[in-house]
């Protein structure tokens, strides 16, 4: 196992600060923000003091019913390579769901969702892990996720789900202790029982994280300080096992250098209050020796019965993702009111990102564009990723009428033709009027 250290997400926000960060051992970069062959200047010279670098994968979705997607999967692994990683991450969710196993249209989460804790599922998953592993050319370590939503006919909990992936695959776990705090408040899981149910073993690193309650539901944002319970779960964490690396996310809202070095220090304090105790905790049954570095096969990968497993998660998944993104009933047994509170969450995280991505929507719509656009996402799944989605809400905007009007229309007329063809087209106001016409008129 790896040992890793003390170390922070990087993100370009910080870049300068955590270049400067004393007691930064290593960091974790997004790896589908990466270009391998331009690498952030930031980057390269953390690398070359030998600061290690990790990436961090959010787009694989192993947990879903599809097998993994080859391309992802080499850019992953070019990503590692490019980097000189000992490992890559990804988590256990799925992203994505639809197409061709229930004959219906992708659908595109935009976030990442919690898998059933069931047999089929967990089938799958260790099919998909599987697959990555032989793929990748790195160790590779999955995430346990934060969760506003729980599954009906779960038969495991989260700790033995975790237990028999590591037994059945020898993948190694990317521990999030924020994420056993969400699922506490949210799911009412206790955050201990998971731990002692834990291959802990098979820990890479650690994940630590802020958020914030809402309504008495909790949301990782990973835009406000760690709270206490976070770090007293990462406290229990460390007394059962010397985690080979912590390391501190932050994805919004960057305080200056100063908190976030007084945020490293706490989890430091966090961690060394927990080796103090370290063997006072018992171990569940069977976790001792739970690390196979070569596991067997997962059963029903790719048989005949494998494919009626893929199928039957499929369906449910794509229930469930409809549902939140595509206004359609909600499946039997799901909470009503907290997939309201799943699908406008993830309505309010697509607005966020397409302004990021588009930033000319909001500056042409003003403060309608927050508005609009949770009003196109109510029964407009993603269909492309973001940048698609951004050509979508304008083409929306332009066709509802009223919400665009005078100089704004015009705008944002201009910037959807300028983007919407294959190529830019030429600076033609007649012929581009003309060409939106036909384009609107076939749609």
């Amino acid at each position: 196992m790896v040992r890793l250290g003390t170390g922070i997400g990087w993100r370009p926000e910080i870049a300068d600060a955590v270049e400067r960060m004393p007691g930064v051992d290593w960091v974790e970069v997004v790896a589908e923000n990466l270009c391998p062959g331009h690498l952030p200047e930031s980057l390269v010279r953390l690398r070359e003091r030998g600061v290690t670098v990790v990436p961090h994968g959010v787009s694989l979705g192993l947990g879903g019913a599809e097998r993994p997607d080859e391309g992802r999967l080499a850019a992953l692994a070019e990503r590692a390579e490019a980097l000189g990683a000992p490992l890559v991450t990804e988590h256990i969710a799925f992203v994505r769901a639809g197409g061709p196993l229930t004959a219906s249209a992708p659908l595109e989460a935009g976030h990442l969702l919690p898998v059933p804790r069931t047999r089929d599922a967990l089938d799958v998953l260790c099919a998909n892990v599987r697959i990555a592993q032989r793929a990748l050319p790195v160790p590779l370590a999955v995430e346990n996720i934060a969760a506003l939503i729980s599954w009906p006919g779960e038969e495991m909990t989260e700790g033995q789900f975790l237990y028999e992936l590591v037994e059945r695959t020898g993948v190694r776990l990317l521990i999030d202790v924020a994420n056993l705090h969400t699922n506490h408040v949210n799911r009412g899981e206790d955050p201990a029982e998971a731990l002692a149910e834990l291959p802990v073993e098979a820990i890479a690193y650690v994940h630590v994280a802020g958020g914030v309650e809402k309504d008495g539901v909790w949301h990782d944002s990973h835009a406000h300080p760690v709270p206490r319970p976070v770090l007293d779960i990462l406290t229990d964490l460390a007394s059962r096992v010397a985690p080979p690396g912590v390391l501190l996310e932050r994805d919004e809202d960057f305080p200056g250098a100063g908190e976030l070095e007084r945020e490293l220090t706490a989890i430091g304090e966090a961690v060394r209050a927990g080796s103090r105790t370290r063997g006072a905790q018992p171990v569940a049954e069977g976790v001792r020796g739970a690390v196979v570095e070569s596991a067997p096969e997962a059963p029903g990968a790719d048989d005949e019965a494998g494919e009626r497993v893929r199928e039957r998660v499929a369906l449910a998944q794509t229930a469930l993702l409809s549902a939140l993104v595509a206004g359609t009933p909600v499946p039997e047994g799901f909470d009503r009111t907290r997939l309201g509170i799943q699908a406008r969450a993830l309505a309010a995280k697509r607005a966020g990102v397409v302004a990021k991505v588009a930033p000319e929507l909001p500056a042409v719509l003003g403060t309608a564009y927050r508005p609009a656009f949770l009003s196109y996402a109510q029964s407009r799944p993603m269909r492309g990723g973001y940048r698609q989605d951004a050509l979508d809400f304008a083409e929306w905007a332009l066709l509802s009428g009223g919400l665009a009007e005078g100089r704004a229309k015009r705008e944002l007329r201009e910037w959807w033709l300028d983007r919407s063809g294959p190529a830019p087209r030429r600076r033609s106001r007649v012929t581009g009027v003309a060409r939106m016409g036909r384009v609107l008129m076939r749609r």
